[in-house]
Formats: structure tokens, sequence, C-alpha cells
């Protein structure tokens, strides 16, 4: 009876045995399948078709208050209609209202996203971070950081096949007490638009 078991308990542990290497042979073939196949899926690619630069020049004069600036974008079509994309952004600033004159920079970063409803009118979102320097009466300076959410839209006039003119108005809606837009104070911009 003993060796019976034994004989039956050694031939269910071979079984087991042979029956977990065949398991795992099988696993690794069709792991290997799986990564041949892989491999042999095209990689994606940037279309370079469906990306455009352009951006925008501020310009803001008055008797003691003076702003230029630049804010150059990179932007890439997820679809026809639809596209992200990033800016930076640099103002320098003259401000002569109190008895000292002062000058500095503002600069800073921003992503963005556009619908076009129509292949002229946009709808625009854009989410800013920037360093805005403040002045003083007492001839004094700061810098604060300023988050800003913008909402809003815009119109493209078509130039050439590959380049447009946008105008658009947008309104930041988080309020930052470090931004220098009263609230719903629109920002109106210009700019100009090339693609691949």
């Amino acid at each position: 009876m003993k060796k019976t078991f034994l004989l039956i308990a050694g031939i269910l542990l071979i079984s087991v045995g042979f029956g977990q290497v065949q398991d795992t042979t099988t696993t690794s073939t069709a792991q290997e399948n799986v990564a041949t196949e892989e491999s042999e899926l095209p990689k994606p690619k940037l279309d370079k078709s469906r990306m455009y630069y352009g951006g925008y020049v501020t310009m803001n004069f008055s008797r003691n208050y003076s702003v230029i600036g630049a804010q150059p974008l990179l932007a890439y079509k997820l679809t026809p209609k639809l596209s992200v994309g990033t800016q930076v952004s640099y103002e320098y600033i003259s401000d002569s209202r109190y008895s000292i004159e002062q000058n500095g920079s503002n600069y800073g970063a921003s992503l963005f996203s556009r619908f076009r409803a129509t292949p002229r009118l946009y709808a625009h979102t854009e989410f800013s971070l920037m360093s805005y320097k403040w002045f003083y009466s007492n001839g004094s300076d700061d810098r604060k950081l300023a988050p800003m959410f913008y909402v809003g839209g815009g119109y493209s006039q078509p130039i050439s096949k590959n380049t447009w003119l946008n105008a658009q108005v947008l309104f930041d809606v988080l309020n930052h007490e470090n931004s220098p837009y009263k609230d719903w104070e629109p920002y109106f911009s210009l700019g100009i638009g090339v693609g691949f």
C-alpha cells in the first residue's frame, strides 16, 4: 500500500512539475511572439505638417508707462480642429509715474489649447505663470509670481497659404492677487502664425 501511494505521489509530482515547465515554456513563447509583434509595429513619428509656430508682440505706450514684449509660441495640431502648445513671454517695462523712473522685466511661460469652431474662429484656454516686477512710489521694487488661467477666443485671417494673422481677447479667470489684471479685464493681443 505504501509503495502504491509513493508511486502515485511520485507520478503526480512529476506530472505537476512537467505541467509547470510546459506552462512556463508556453508563456515564454507567447511573450516572445508579442515582443516580436511589438517590434514590428511602426514607432510613432512627429508629423511636422501638424506643427505651427508664431507669436505675439506686446506694445503699450502711455505718457508715464511703457511696455514692449514678445511671446513666441510653438503648437501641435492633435486633430484638424484641436491644437495644444506652449509659449514663453518677455516684457520690458519703463515706469515714470513716480519721482524716480524705474525699469524692469516680466517673464514667464504658458501652456495653451485651441479649438477651431470654424476655419477662422477659435476658442482658447491657457495656463500662464508669470514673474512680474512691481514698482512702488518710494523707489523700491519687488518681484511676484502670478498664476493666470485665460479663457477667450480669437479670429484668424489668412495672409498666405501657411501664414495667418490672429487677433484674440482673453480673460484671466483666476484673478490671483499678484495678477496685473482687474476682475474680468480683457487682455487683447495681435500676432502672426506660420505653419510648416
